[in-house]
């Protein structure tokens, strides 16, 4: 125990009456008690009490030195005060780290809908795919495809995307629309290439695997940048559900092969562990996951 510690339990000892409630409201036994008052009166080098079998007396030393104690008492209390309000109150900055393309998707929502309900939040988006240390790198939120065995950190499941192969109505009016996946061989294919396996694309129907061999002119790491391609009619994507809500639903993209499941993730919202997250971190996580839950359900409805 640090000496601050010590002084705070002396004045409480001398407030209770007795070691033995002193003892109750600090959590330890009466002879940890003891034990710290001996510590503090051999670090001043004085004798601070009278001990008796019925009640406690104050010496010189102690009389002189209470006072200090409890102010003290009362400063630590006033701190903690003042963090509770802090965290209570909607308002402050709120770190956040996210994939670059699922950041690109409800930047608009977060921009014009959240600000506008919460205007005193400062929210600072990085766009990474980076996996950062959250509690070393000083982020509140993240959102991650994957979450390790890590007791320092809090998930909470925000969506499950699929990935879902799509083209535009000018590439498929030019090249024909490919109604089982086998004849994607024959049309160009906009590849992956985060991926090692980006030329095999895996379909499932019923029990079955379907493993096709594709080709194409343009490949890309970037999400984001596939989309732009396959609404250019370059070719034929696979694209994660989140990014294809608002293309799907003006036409600009159609969904092929919407009889052949392909591989699902799952997305997390992560914390770092805290007894309670401060009221700006935790309305901008509800409102992320309300965010998803909405864009989910309306992209079951196309």
């Amino acid at each position: 125990m640090s000496e601050m510690d010590d002084l705070a339990a002396f004045a409480v000892l001398i407030e209770a009456g007795s070691f033995t409630q002193a003892a109750q409201q600090l959590g330890c036994s009466k002879g940890q008690l003891s034990k710290r008052i001996s510590q503090l009166e051999s670090r001043f080098a004085v004798v601070l009490l009278h001990r008796t079998t019925r009640r406690l007396s104050l010496t010189a030393a102690g009389a002189a030195l209470l006072p200090q104690a409890q102010a003290l008492q009362v400063h630590v209390e006033r701190a903690r005060q003042a963090l509770a309000r802090l965290k209570d109150d909607i308002a402050g900055p709120v770190r956040m780290t996210v994939p670059v393309s699922l950041g690109e998707i409800f930047f608009d929502g977060l921009l014009l809908e959240f600000s506008r309900q919460y205007p005193q939040v400062q929210v600072e988006l990085e766009l990474s795919n980076h996996y950062h240390d959250l509690a070393r790198d000083g982020f509140d939120l993240a959102v991650r495809s994957q979450v390790a065995n890590d007791e320092r950190l809090v998930a909470r499941p925000l969506l499950a995307w699929h990935e879902m192969t799509c083209a535009s109505p000018d590439y498929l009016q030019q090249y024909g629309e490919p109604q089982t996946p086998a004849e994607l061989t024959t049309h160009s294919c906009l590849l992956n290439s985060h991926y090692s396996g980006r030329e095999e694309w895996l379909y499932h129907q019923q029990h079955e695997l379907l493993r096709v061999r594709v080709t194409g002119i343009f490949a890309s790491n970037h999400y984001s940048l596939l989309k732009k391609a396959a609404l250019a009619g370059a070719g034929i994507a696979r694209l994660p559900s989140y990014l294809l809500q608002a293309p799907l639903a003006d036409g600009s993209l159609r969904w092929l092969l919407r009889d052949y499941q392909t591989r699902s993730m799952p997305m997390y919202l992560v914390h770092p562990y805290q007894g309670g997250l401060p009221r700006r971190t935790q309305v901008l996580a509800d409102y992320l996951v309300d965010w998803f839950k909405r864009s989910g359900e309306a992209l079951d409805r196309l």
